[in-house]
């Protein structure tokens, strides 16, 4: 409406000009009647009605495409040509008609009529004498304040509905928010469907970890020396000169230490005792990786005195090693 107020009158006018035109012409043909001359007019006449109107009919027609793309973008939704007795149900209608929806609804209304009353008022008031002295003032003046009390009237009542629209449009989008919002108990199925049960993904690892700890454990009787902490840390070692530096293959503290050096002990693999070096292994070395360069010096010390307890047939059990051989450490 608002855009219309505008475009009406210069469409008028345009009208107005090639309508004169077209008299003229119409007024040669009368006094030279010829059906060729008569046939001729009629496409001059609708090109005198069509260009005129093009700007108006082009301007609503981006103005309402504008509009509902400011709202909520362009959708083809050709699902909504299908018929669904649903929307013919006397309960959902009923629903419609009852609840907070028709209650803002009609608050709406009111609100619109009362608006509309005032701006009709406030446009006409000024009319309504012009009007009664109709013997006294010239019709082209009547008619130029009837045709700009309409415009007033048109544009007022249009600028009055987009501060309404404005307001209706943030309590839609408000009401459609809150009826799309997920609720805890939705984001908790949704996450379960994206990333999985929490409680099966943690079963699951459990398991993995269960068979990882055992597959290490199935490795300590294989190992040539178990560094200990006495009994926090537990680290146990393998060399295969032809497979390059020692290996940590198995460690754990707390109870899984304690189950290596159980395992340890019944399978007579060496125990050495050695707070500093069991806490380096640890700390430093993951499962089946090889000891790092620095800690070369220290596990040669300790895997030399397992040889030498081997030798003498003394390798199972506990031990400690001599201070004149205790491995050092990197600082």
């Amino acid at each position: 409406m608002l855009l219309a107020s505008f475009l009406l009158p210069i469409v008028i006018r345009w009208m107005l000009e090639r309508a004169r035109i077209l008299l003229d012409k119409a007024a040669d043909i009368i006094t030279d009647p010829d059906p060729h001359r008569m046939l001729g007019l009629l496409p001059d006449t609708l090109l005198a009605v069509a260009i005129p109107v093009a700007p108006l009919a082009i301007g609503m027609l981006i103005t309402g495409i504008a509009s509902t793309a400011a709202q909520g973008g362009l959708n083809f939704a050709t699902k909504l040509l299908m018929p669904k007795f649903s929307k013919i149900n006397p309960l959902s209608g009923l629903k419609r008609v009852v609840g907070p929806h028709a209650l803002w609804e009609a608050v709406k209304t009111i609100v619109k009529s009362a608006v509309l009353g005032a701006v009709l008022y406030w446009s006409v008031k000024d009319l309504i004498p012009v009007l009664m002295g109709g013997g006294q003032i010239p019709n082209e003046v009547i008619i130029r304040e009837v045709i700009d009390t309409v415009e007033r009237l048109i544009r007022a009542a249009a600028a009055a509905g987009l501060v309404m629209a404005a307001a209706d449009y943030a309590v839609a989008s408000r009401r459609i928010g809150k009826q799309l919002r997920m609720s805890k108990q939705d984001i908790k199925d949704e996450y379960k469907k994206t990333e999985g049960d929490p409680h099966i993904k943690g079963q699951i690892r459990a398991r993995q970890m269960a068979m990882s700890r055992n597959r290490m454990m199935a490795d300590v009787p294989k190992a040539d020396a178990i560094v200990v902490n006495p009994t926090h840390y537990a680290v146990a070692l393998r060399y295969d000169p032809l497979k390059g530096a020692p290996r940590v293959v198995a460690k754990g503290t707390g109870t899984i230490a304690q189950k290596i050096r159980e395992l340890g002990t019944e399978n007579r693999v060496p125990v050495i005792q050695d707070v500093g070096l069991a806490q380096t292994l640890y700390k430093a070395c993951d499962i089946g990786q090889e000891i790092p360069p620095e800690l070369y010096t220290a596990v040669a010390t300790v895997l030399a005195f397992v040889m030498s307890l081997k030798a003498k047939g003394s390798a199972a059990g506990t031990h400690r090693l001599p201070p004149n051989r205790r491995p050092p450490l990197p600082t």
